[in-house]
Order: structure tokens, then C-alpha cells, then sequence
């Protein structure tokens, strides 16, 4: 891995939007979270309100994969968030912005674009 000078990764001014770009993704991601945690609880309580024999139920299996869809989800939000405070740790520690595998500065275009990203296109795309 390469050794960056990690105070000359981003300008002061492209923290500061990344810095607004990660604090906006994460309220989004804490705002899809209750709507789904919402969802999840509303499914559980009308499933209590129903038949509990999946295998004969005609609805039953459709129960079940809104379940299973939602949790994925939820999943994923809560696997999103973690990500996103992680970013923004790294932004605090200055190095936001360094390609976890070669070390070599991720594009700022790339991060605008998808501020939780760990590589640069090169090892994204494997070309590294």
C-alpha cells in the first residue's frame, strides 16, 4: 500500500461537501430505517392476527417473503448506516478518501457519487 499524504486526499472544500453529502445519506438511511422497522412491526402484528399455518395458508407464503424482503432490507440500511459513519470517521481522521487496496486516492467524482466507497475505480474494477 501505497503511503498518502493523507492532509492533500481531499481540498478543504470538497470535505465539507462530503461531509454534507454523508450527513444527508445517513438522515435518509435513519428516516428508510424506521419507515421499514415500521413495515417489519406491521407485518408481525397482522400475521398475529392471522392463521399461523404457512404451509396451507394461500397467503401464507406471501407473508413470508414480505418478511423476508423487508428484514433484507433493513438489513442492508443498517449495513449502509454502518458504513456511513465509518466514512464520515475517516473524513474526521483525514483519511477519507484513500482506496482501502492500493492505497491511491479515490477520485472525488467517485465519492460524490457513492460517498461510502472503499476503492478506487481501479480496484473496484478489478483493473489494479
Amino acid at each position: 500500500m501505497t503511503k498518502q499524504s493523507f492532509s492533500a486526499v481531499l481540498s478543504p472544500s470538497e470535505q465539507a461537501v462530503m461531509h454534507d453529502l454523508l450527513v444527508a445519506d445517513r438522515e435518509s438511511t435513519v428516516l428508510q430505517i424506521a419507515a421499514l422497522t415500521r413495515d417489519w412491526d406491521g407485518l408481525v402484528e397482522s400475521s398475529v392476527l392471522m392463521a399461523t399455518d404457512d404451509e396451507h395458508d394461500p397467503e401464507g407464503s406471501t407473508i413470508a417473503f414480505e418478511r423476508a424482503h423487508v428484514q433484507a432490507l433493513l438489513d442492508q440500511a443498517h449495513d449502509h448506516l454502518a458504513d456511513l459513519d465509518q466514512m464520515a470517521e475517516r473524513l474526521r481522521q483525514g483519511t477519507y478518501g484513500v482506496c482501502e487496496r492500493c492505497g491511491q486516492t479515490i477520485a472525488f467524482d467517485r465519492l460524490r457519487a457513492r460517498p461510502v466507497a472503499r476503492t478506487c475505480i481501479a480496484c473496484a474494477s478489478g483493473k489494479r
